[in-house]
Parts: C-alpha cells; sequence; structure tokens
C-alpha cells in the first residue's frame, strides 16, 4: 500500500464521500461481456459477446461524451438514465446490423446487472475503519436501481446516498456535487471525495472545492490535470491518513 499527498497536508474531513463502481465495487470489461453472453442467449442474437460489446459501446461512449456540458452547463442536453441512454445504443446497434430485435429487453438487462458486481476485498473494512469518524456518503454515476441493491448487498450504511439518476446530473458536473454536499449538510472544503476516475471524479471534486483523492489500484499515471490531493492503492489507507492527521 502507498499513500501520495500532492497539497501537503490535508484539512481534516468532516465527510468522506465515494464513488462506487471501481472504487467500491469493482466493473470490469469482464463483467460486461457476461452480460452481453446473457442478452445474446435471451434474444437468440446471432453474435458474439466481444463484438456486441464492442460495437454497442461505441455509442455508449458517445452519450457520455456529449451528456455533460462543463462549460456551459445550460447548453447540457436533457438527462436520460442509464437505463434509458443503454436501451437506445442497443437499438442503434440492431439497426446497424439489421436485427429485428428487442432493444427495451436488452437495456432492462443491461440496467439490472450493475446489481451484481463484486465488492472489492477491503471496502468493508476500510468503511468499518472510517464510520462513527466522518460522516460517509455516496454519489455515483448510476441509476438507482442497480446502485441501492448494490450497496445494499453488503451492507454498506452511509448518511447520504446519491446517484445521477436522483440528482439529474451526472459528474463531473458541479450540479452533481452541489446534491451529494447539501445532502451530507458538509461544505465542500471539509469534504474529502473519493473515486477511480481521474475526469468524473478528481476533476469534478477538485472544481467544487472539495479535497480529491484518487483510489489508484492499479499503477496508472495521472495523465490530465489537476492532479489529485491525495493518491491511494487501498480504500483502507484512508484511515491511517486521518490518524497521521489526528482524525
Amino acid at each position: 500500500m502507498a499513500v501520495t499527498l500532492r497539497s501537503g497536508q490535508p484539512v481534516l474531513p468532516k465527510a468522506i464521500a465515494f464513488d462506487c463502481y471501481d472504487t467500491l465495487f469493482a466493473n470490469t470489461h469482464d463483467a460486461w461481456k457476461v452480460c452481453f453472453g446473457e442478452i445474446i442467449e435471451a434474444l437468440n442474437l446471432p453474435l458474439n459477446a466481444e463484438e456486441f460489446w464492442t460495437h454497442w459501446r461505441k455509442y455508449e461512449v458517445n452519450f457520455r461524451k456529449i451528456r455533460t456540458d462543463l462549460g456551459r452547463p445550460y447548453n447540457s442536453p436533457p438527462f436520460k438514465s442509464y437505463r434509458q441512454a443503454w436501451t437506445e445504443s442497443f437499438q442503434q446497434v440492431f439497426d446497424d446490423l439489421d436485427l429485428d430485435a428487442d432493444a427495451k429487453a436488452a437495456g432492462d438487462r443491461a440496467a439490472l446487472h450493475m446489481t451484481d458486481r463484486p465488492v472489492f476485498p477491503e471496502t468493508v473494512e476500510a468503511l468499518k475503519l472510517l464510520k462513527g469518524r466522518v460522516k460517509l456518503g455516496v454519489f455515483s454515476n448510476a441509476d438507482d436501481e442497480g446502485l441501492l441493491p448494490l450497496l445494499a448487498s453488503e451492507g454498506l450504511e452511509f448518511d447520504f446516498i446519491a446517484s445521477s439518476q436522483s440528482a439529474q446530473v451526472y459528474k463531473p458536473a458541479l450540479a452533481a456535487f452541489k446534491h451529494l454536499y447539501e445532502g451530507l449538510e458538509t461544505e465542500a472544503s471539509k469534504i474529502w471525495y473519493v473515486g477511480d476516475k481521474l475526469f468524473d471524479d478528481v476533476l469534478g471534486g477538485y472544481r467544487s472545492g472539495a479535497t480529491t483523492v484518487w483510489i489508484n489500484r492499479n499503477g496508472e499515471e495521472v495523465d490530465r490535470e489537476p492532479a489529485p490531493d491525495i493518491e491511494i492503492t487501498d480504500l483502507r489507507e484512508l484511515s491511517g491518513i486521518l490518524e497521521h492527521i489526528g482524525g
């Protein structure tokens, strides 16, 4: 385990909030391909999971690119849930391949698959170490129907849980973080936000005024600005940092 502090000793937080997928729970490409294999079987599609996922992913990535205008939030398109956006992506794939298939059924199955992801080995212990010392929160770019059952499956408890669906906005938009901070009843300067994405989590947290914590389990390089205030490789390191600064 290793901790990197890039902005000196961090401010002692009153609350620590987390992203969910790939922060508290793994969300791998392999898990997605399992889901696509299930869709192929259920809809009797003449595809293999790899090509189906790759084709669909092109449209899903485009949705992520255009859903938030950071410079002019008022120009962002109307909010779409993942279920809706994914269903539309499936329909585009089926149109491209001239397949008469049920895009809604595919979108439904993909959305519900998000309730079934493995928790990272240290997640439960890390949250137990923090409980009672600071408020705990979650804001995830996710639909409630996936996020809430997933957190409940491991008995994880938080003072406030929000999703992009409940807030009607996606990270890294400032409105997403404002919604989180209002729910935690804590000002941004007293919050640490922990996530795995340099764009959604670190950039969004930085712009909102929080202390940013990047969970970097795979030894990746910081390849965009701003750099995270704190970099960790294991969520349990958060407790050690609190002890170091007197929390």
